[in-house]
């Protein structure tokens, strides 16, 4: 099975990516969490959003591949355990299945989307948004180039599935989903502490075959993004483009 290669420290991410979770109110709008429904977080992370469900009424489980997520979920009181995001373990328990910014790390979409049907009632619904097409681009160009230039594999700087809507919408509906409404939605993001911690956070498989010239190599990459990512003061944006979808099963 492909997965993803990418690990996950709870603390690293809290610091350098904690906006994923702050910029989801427009997906959290999308699932609409109702009092007394019964609601899976699929990829929830640290539990930040999946805390902020439970505060509608909803009866909330969060599942996330990364121990270290999950221990601090737990912390947090929720319900949540680790499971690999392929292999979801329900049956007909969830009136809704939601997820923010983990699709994108789970390279077998079509086991993903099974185990989602699997987990919801009949009539329930699936929110989630992630990384769509063209997402991060000009960070995939410049691992790209920095392969390149030192001899490295430009494989792992692919360890996304970033999907156009017909692609996904197609995927959802051969399985059975009646898409009620799904987008590309650009969103350039500052990033607090800046790209190069954003890339220690988000890109470690691929920096990493690089051993101790790791740092040497991320500096080429910021060189390459620069110009397209970095603003007058210095400051940092991360090329993203959400997908956001709605769909329910009949």
């Amino acid at each position: 099975m492909s997965h993803s290669q990418q690990t996950w420290e709870a603390d690293d991410y809290a610091q350098n990516a904690r906006f994923v979770a702050d910029l989801a109110g427009d997906v959290f709008a999308w699932l609409d969490p109702k009092p007394g429904e019964r609601i899976l977080d699929l990829g929830c992370g640290d539990g930040h959003l999946t805390h902020k469900i439970t505060k509608t009424g909803a009866e909330v489980v969060g599942v996330d591949g990364s121990e270290n997520m999950i221990e601090a979920s737990r912390k947090l009181g929720l319900d949540a355990h680790v499971m690999d995001g392929h292999a979801l373990e329900f049956e007909e328990e969830f009136d809704a299945v939601f997820s923010n910014a983990a699709l994108h790390w789970m390279l077998e979409p079509e086991e993903v989307i099974k185990g989602v049907k699997r987990a919801l009632k009949p009539g329930g619904r699936f929110a989630a948004e992630f990384g769509g097409s063209g997402n991060v681009a000009a960070v995939v160009t410049a691992m790209h180039g920095v392969a390149a230039k030192r001899g490295g594999n430009p494989a792992l700087a692919s360890q996304w599935f970033f999907p156009s809507p017909p692609e996904y919408q197609q995927m959802l509906e051969e399985h059975g989903f009646e898409v009620v409404r799904i987008g590309l939605y650009p969103r350039p993001t500052p990033l607090p502490t800046g790209m190069r911690a954003w890339i220690k956070t988000m890109c470690t498989p691929f920096f990493a075959q690089f051993g101790d010239d790791m740092e040497k190599a991320i500096d080429d990459a910021l060189e390459l993004l620069s110009p397209a990512l970095q603003d007058w003061q210095g400051d940092w944006h991360a090329d993203y483009v959400r997908l956001r979808v709605e769909a329910r099963l009949p």
